[in-house]
């Protein structure tokens, strides 16, 4: 789906503020920082998609599966604009069929 050549990706500002966070920590697991995983994005063509009153508003409505702040925008993010959202995560998962689990 990331490389069909009709696609356009967009990632949150979410991700990139999580990004921002962990790497801040000193995080094991997040060896760049949240500056230069925005220029990657950029540098692939990703569009940046910006956090709207409407995203924050539909996540009281989302069922608890999931309790991971970050996770539950992405989720109410997806299915307000709407779009697909791509996830490793299978608590993620369980929310829509708009989320593909990878």
């Amino acid at each position: 789906m990331i490389l069909a050549p009709t696609s356009t990706i967009y990632v949150s500002t979410a991700s990139i503020w999580e990004i921002g966070i962990k790497y801040s920590l000193h995080r094991g697991d997040m060896p760049v920082s949240g500056e230069a995983a925005l220029h990657y994005f950029r540098q692939a063509g990703y569009r940046i998609l910006p956090i709207e009153a409407e995203h924050a508003v539909a996540v009281e409505s989302l069922p608890p599966h999931h309790q991971d702040p970050f996770d539950r925008l992405l989720v109410a993010q997806a299915l307000t604009e709407p779009l697909r959202l791509i996830s490793h995560d299978r608590q993620v998962a369980q929310y829509s069929d708009t989320v593909v689990l990878v």
